[in-house]
């Protein structure tokens, strides 16, 4: 019993709002670590936009009423992910020392990006 309660506390990766959801969060936490200049200012503001609204549409996605529309918000999801990844290659462009902080945001991006690809592809609603 005691190990079911603990077990519950755990989000499973493939728990989609929190994943998306934490994705936003270690952007934001990334987002502070950069010094704010000329060049970066216009980065960190792309990347918090596009970064948080991962998770934004994904959320919508779950609450859509029809197929269609649900299809259409996990394409967005999808689109700021891949956007996010840009975001974070050009920070590290201008940034090569906050290369190992971005190369996990980097990674999970992508993950996302192929996870929604899938939905898309199978146009099925999770």
């Amino acid at each position: 019993m005691i190990n079911q309660t603990l077990n519950s506390n755990i989000q499973p990766k493939y728990d989609l709002i929190e994943r998306t959801a934490l994705f936003g969060e270690n952007i934001l936490d990334f987002a502070k670590l950069i010094e704010r200049s000329p060049i970066n200012n216009p980065l960190i503001n792309q990347i918090v936009r596009s970064g948080t609204s991962v998770g934004a549409n994904y959320s919508e996605a779950n609450e859509s009423n029809s197929k269609k529309d649900f299809l259409h918000k996990i394409s967005l999801a999808k689109k700021e992910a891949k956007e996010t990844s840009h975001w974070l290659r050009m920070i590290i462009k201008a940034n090569p020392s906050l290369e190992k902080q971005a190369k996990p945001l980097q990674k999970e991006a992508h993950e996302l990006v192929l996870i929604f690809s899938s939905i898309v592809r199978k146009g099925k609603i999770v």
